[in-house]
């Protein structure tokens, strides 16, 4: 165990951001191996040193694609600053979230001791460790304990909900990458749907395609916003632009009936050959300029998870798969992981019974984790459990239009989630919506209430449409 005291006051980061009256505090860090793992799992605990800026609160902080915490990041600098103790793990793999070196083995066998350890295991372990230095430091326990997380930081707060009930009493897990089994392998699909097409589009050439479903769908919610609030509605096919003309880069260019049909392909998600869903591909409106075949690699998680965990092989050129090969990669992944990391386990009675609270939000454009993926998962909660006002009585919902993975887009951004999460937990006010803001391309302030799942805000008819004041949550 290390412990170190840091001052405070205007701290600078390793990207160089600076975050400005910070209290003094200590960072205690602990060591943890599990027998037979030859793991050396760290945990980070950072605590306030003066007891009156400490509001009694503890929050874990999740990862991102591969690094299940940053031990140095900003994240746990702000949660100290706004009265947290804060923690987070490295769950003894790599700081680096597209390092996957440590999942094989010098033998070529699969470290399964790590692996546990980024899936589970270290989560559990972190937060029994922080809540034990806490009450010593403090000499009292945490009053209340919190899970903060987006993508791998929000299937980390799912896995806690499921597996290990009583840890927290509120989980705010936003865009999560549940379901890691199936989506970590669906998430290749467009470069396998490129390779069989023999297909390359652009960048700009694919922002046609965005460009044109946006404006064939943007006033199916009666407003004109550049934003397509429910892409399940939207009907358009990427088809009907065949044969029109872009200009990309000074030169003009006519889309083809093959890169119309690889659109719709991706928008339709990954099927087998004789057309069996197998799971979501993004919303329409959302930029899969990232799955560029050509030169780019494929998205980096599903990449990396193909080639050092499923098969094993980093010397797998994933851009040049058959849809024989993606659906033999697929079921292997579900057959090989699913128990392991999967996070899919709709039974969260336990977590209910304990009272804890769980929240997420994910944007209707996130082009990472498909947001159906999430929905898919919460229906399955409510056939589990009940339906759905049981289910919101301790899971919300909440879908944000036209936003990004865990952030970005056009839309209207999530306003302090984890305020609206505590205020649920330890006043017991439900939140009915969750606030969203941005700034349009014209500089005027835009607010919108977004609406716990199923349902959707919908414009009254009358009123600014860029105000919250003027929409209701309907169905």
């Amino acid at each position: 165990m290390t412990v170190v005291a840091n001052p405070g006051g205007t701290v600078t980061l390793p990207d160089q951001s600076t975050i400005t009256a910070v209290p003094a505090w200590c960072d205690v860090t602990v060591t943890l191996t599990h027998p037979g793992a030859g793991d050396h799992v760290q945990v980070k605990v950072s605590l306030p040193g003066d007891t009156t800026k400490w509001s009694g609160r503890l929050q874990a902080l999740g990862g991102s694609a591969y690094q299940a915490g940053n031990l140095n990041g900003g994240d746990t600098v702000t949660a100290v600053k706004n009265g947290y103790v804060a923690t987070v793990t490295d769950a003894g793999v790599s700081q680096n979230p597209a390092d996957t070196t440590w999942a094989i083995k010098n033998d070529g066998s699969l470290n399964e001791g790590l692996l546990t350890d980024f899936a589970s295991r270290s989560l559990h372990d972190m937060t029994v460790v922080a809540k034990n230095v806490t009450k010593t430091f403090y000499g009292k326990a945490a009053t209340y304990s919190y899970w903060n997380g987006c993508s791998t930081g929000g299937r980390q707060g799912y896995l806690e909900a499921q597996k290990y009930p009583d840890d927290y009493d509120g989980i705010l897990a936003n865009a999560p990458a549940v379901n890691w089994d199936r989506f970590a392998v669906a998430t290749i699909w467009p470069a396998v749907v490129f390779n069989e097409l023999d297909v390359a589009p652009s960048a700009c050439e694919i922002g046609a395609f965005n460009t044109a479903v946006v404006k064939a769908c943007d006033t199916l919610d009666g407003v004109k916003d550049g934003i397509i609030d429910d892409p399940q509605d939207c009907t358009w096919d990427p088809r009907k632009l065949v044969g029109t003309t872009v200009v990309c880069e000074g030169k003009t260019l006519t889309i083809s009936k093959a890169e119309a049909e690889a659109v719709r392909k991706i928008w339709q998600g990954p099927v087998t050959r004789s057309g069996k869903q197998l799971w979501y591909g993004p919303s329409k409106g959302a930029d899969i300029a990232s799955y560029l075949a050509n030169p780019a690699q494929p998205f980096i998680v599903a990449d990396l998870w193909v080639k050092n965990f499923v098969t094993r092989n980093p010397a797998l050129d994933t851009k040049n798969l058959t849809y024989g090969d993606f659906t033999k990669l697929f079921a292997s992944s579900r057959k090989q992981f699913n128990s392991v990391i999967g996070t899919d386990d709709a039974d969260l009675r336990a977590f209910r019974n304990s009272g804890g609270k769980l929240l997420t939000w994910q944007g209707q454009n996130d082009q990472l984790v498909p947001t159906q993926g999430t929905v898919d998962y919460r229906k399955r909660v409510e056939r589990m459990m009940g339906g759905n006002t049981e289910v919101n009585d301790f899971y919300r919902l909440f879908l944000l239009p036209g936003v990004d993975h865990c952030a970005g887009g056009t839309g209207p951004q999530a306003v302090d989630p984890l305020g609206a999460l505590v205020t649920w937990v330890e006043k017991g006010r439900t939140p009915a919506t969750l606030a969203t803001a941005t700034t349009n391309a014209d500089g005027k302030a835009v607010t919108r209430n977004a609406c716990p799942f199923p349902q959707m805000a919908r414009y009254t008819g009358h009123g600014d449409t860029a105000s919250a004041a003027s929409y209701r949550c309907m169905r």
